[in-house]
């Protein structure tokens, strides 16, 4: 039996501990909030509040093994709406990321002495430390997951990023952790059995290691079941194509390139982003928002309608663990436009689904962009490309292939 355990149940943590379910492997799962959706007093809550909730709700599988730690998860997601954005500053703060991680890390490793019986422990970047040293002392297999590449690969990279787009630098906050929370990923990933990664992007990251890192095993994430009726966008003779990105708007995710390259097409293009903006001041960032159609945020399944709305969607991210928007986009009927530095590789083929660009060149993105422009049948018959192959990539698949690979471990 394993034990899972992750704060924020993340879309990838809940389709596992689903697949733990329904494979009889899940004796517990551990986070910090379960949406409650029989509670009457939650309709007193602002719609904001409740949509965060809802982003949180369980699998019904999963609820029985559930069990809670609320009060820092709390604090960290309504504290600065009372005036106390303070309490969750980076890594310090009462509230911060950190401060929730630590706290369900410590609880779980209280656990693991109480459940002696456990055969093993799932765990994720930045809350696994203390309850992989229990769980090695008692012989319990540890997994670990890397949602995102290894700390040292992001450093370069971002560093590199920094010195080439100045500008742009404030918007990089990556590099901020401390000494002392690098020290702890790196003791995370000398505990681990296993490692789960869910693009060999990220497992070329951890090359750079300097500690020994056993067993490294790529899962991608699954994508959402492409609506029945959804077919791509027609662009019609005199319409600009309909280009989008979603996600963080920080330099990380390669903005800069995408704005770039729309200032190389010039007319004939639309540009939507969607997503929030990093703190700081980036003034290319700020004029971007005013010259192209910006949303700051959507509920999921509003942004899934824009992305129907759109030709093609473009994740230029420099360091990205997977990027969902990918599979989302796909679903609903999109050609992707993406870096090596993502999933892309392990989902598509590049020219049949998508296009696969160098990172860092606007050029290549405009270049692509003209491509598909010129081009409307092949364009579509991508989107179709497109369809089919998320198709095959259901979150099931998913549950079913990493549950086989943990049992093969234990």
């Amino acid at each position: 039996m394993i034990l899972q355990a992750h704060p924020m149940g993340n879309t990838f943590v809940r389709e596992l501990a689903k697949g733990l379910a329904e494979s009889g492997l899940l004796g517990e799962h551990w986070s910090a909030l379960d949406y409650p959706e029989q509670e009457a007093w939650m309709r007193w809550l602002p719609a904001s509040a409740r949509r965060q909730m809802r982003r949180r709700r369980l699998p019904a599988e999963v609820k029985p093994f559930t069990h809670l730690r609320p009060w820092y998860e709390l604090g960290r997601l309504f504290g600065p709406r009372l005036g106390l954005g303070k309490w969750a500053a980076h890594e310090h703060g009462l509230f911060s990321v950190d401060r929730v991680f630590h706290d369900l890390d410590q609880r779980v490793a209280r656990r693991l002495r109480e459940k002696p019986e456990l055969q093993g422990v799932y765990l994720y970047e930045d809350g696994a430390a203390e309850s992989f040293a229990v769980a090695r002392r008692m012989g319990i297999r540890t997994f670990y997951d890397l949602p995102i590449g290894y700390w040292r690969a992001a450093r370069r990279i971002l560093n590199e990023e920094a010195e080439l787009s100045p500008e742009w630098a404030e918007t990089l906050r990556g590099n901020a952790d401390s000494d002392a929370k690098l020290a702890r990923k790196d003791k995370e990933l000398a505990l681990a059995d296993s490692v789960f990664v869910a693009s060999s992007f990220t497992r070329e990251t951890l090359q750079e290691c300097p500690v020994p890192v056993r067993d490294v095993v790529v899962v991608p994430y699954g994508a959402p079941l492409p609506i029945e009726d959804v077919v791509p966008s027609t662009c019609k003779h005199g319409e600009p194509l309909r280009v989008i990105f979603v996600g963080s708007l920080g330099q990380r995710k390669g903005v800069r390139y995408l704005l770039d390259a729309m200032t190389l097409l010039g007319r004939g293009f639309s540009l939507t982003l969607i997503g929030t903006l990093p703190s700081g001041d980036c003034a290319p960032l700020r004029a971007a928002t005013k010259t192209h159609r910006y949303i700051s945020s959507l509920p999921h399944d509003e942004i899934l309608k824009e992305m129907r709305r759109h030709h093609v969607l473009v994740l230029p991210s420099l360091f990205e663990g997977f990027g969902l928007v990918l599979t989302e986009a796909m679903a609903n009927g999109l050609p992707i436009i993406a870096t090596p530095h993502t999933a892309a590789p392990d989902i598509i083929e590049d020219g049949v689904e998508g296009h696969i660009v160098p990172i860092r060149s606007a050029e290549a993105i405009a270049s692509k962009l003209m491509d598909l422009k010129a081009n409307e049948d092949a364009r579509r018959a991508m989107g179709a490309a497109a369809i089919q192959r998320s198709g095959k990539m259901a979150w099931s698949g998913y549950r079913r292939t990493i549950s086989e690979l943990i049992k093969a471990r234990l």
